[in-house]
């Protein structure tokens, strides 16, 4: 069984028995798993412990019994092993901001939370840590044309934004040209939710029309890894992996005005597994590969 299969079957086994006491070695028991490297696993592939992850489905659960059940809020408090009211009460509020009372009481709603898809990378183990397998390399100067714009992550609608540009580029592209695709996010400032983004491909491209460039990315040293899924979609689980790399390989990150680059295999095919290229600072130690 693959490290994600084991994590996507966990999260469904601690999904059906939140009533249980769901304790790290019940869980990496119904495993056949050490427990030590079932923590291990867990954290690396999920971004938080099991014990964190246990506590926000049990209060995503006791939302439900909240807004449509008859049980007492001291009921749901034992029925989903809190150990104490108060100690659910002060979960729920650091979670929601709102008291389970003042919920119950005011109407309001909150939404349930499905449970979290396991993203798909591959892992290696660094003296006993589990890190997304990663490989030191230089990304080689490259000319890229294709189609430039600004984001604004506090914007709703960035996702949509990126992927409308995408088909921009593709639908300019002939079907017979088969290259790879490259989105390059950079000249994201300090405290500022804006950046700027490139999607093309390494040939030169003569399109007439409004925000179509052609760019040279100068050679860098990076971090290479491999992810399965959107990355729009993984963005959260890519900056705890990418901390957890800095931490466990030593690494620095080096002062860029490229955030960080991904690169499909087909232009065509953008919902294929691809590359993340991280600049970071070539340390004397640092082989390239």
């Amino acid at each position: 069984m693959e490290h994600y299969e084991v994590i996507e079957k966990s999260l469904l086994y601690i999904e059906n028995n939140l009533q249980q006491p769901l304790s790290l070695e019940s869980v990496s028991n119904s495993f056949n798993m050490s427990k030590y490297y079932f923590h291990r696993l867990f954290s690396a592939i999920m971004g938080c412990s099991l014990n964190q992850y246990t506590l926000s489905r049990r209060l995503n659960a006791s939302v439900q019994y909240i807004q449509n059940e008859n049980l007492s809020l001291t009921e749901i408090a034992y029925q989903l092993n809190f150990g104490t009211p108060s100690s659910f009460t002060r979960a729920f509020k650091s979670q929601y901001g709102i008291a389970p009372s003042s919920l119950r009481k005011n109407g309001k709603t909150i939404a349930l939370e499905d449970i979290p898809p396991v993203i798909k990378r591959p892992i290696k183990n660094i003296n006993g840590d589990i890190v997304a397998d990663f490989t030191l390399t230089n990304f080689k100067t490259t000319r890229i044309s294709g189609v430039a714009f600004e984001v604004d992550l506090a914007r709703s609608d960035f996702k949509e934004k990126i992927r409308s540009y995408s088909r921009m580029l593709v639908n300019s592209i002939d079907e017979t040209i088969n290259s790879p695709c490259y989105i390059i996010y950079s000249n994201c400032q300090p405290n500022s939710t804006k950046f700027k983004a490139l999607i093309g491909i390494p040939q030169n491209l003569k399109i007439n029309k409004p925000n179509y460039f052609t760019v040279d990315v100068q050679q860098f040293f990076c971090a290479k890894f491999k992810y399965f899924g959107d990355l729009l979609d993984i963005g959260d689980v890519f900056i705890s992996d990418f901390a957890r790399f800095l931490k466990i390989s030593k690494q620095e990150t080096e002062e860029s005005e490229i955030e960080l680059i991904q690169v499909f295999e087909n232009i065509h095919n953008l919902d294929s597994s691809y590359h993340i290229f991280v600049p970071i600072k070539k340390l004397p130690s640092d082989d390239v590969y």
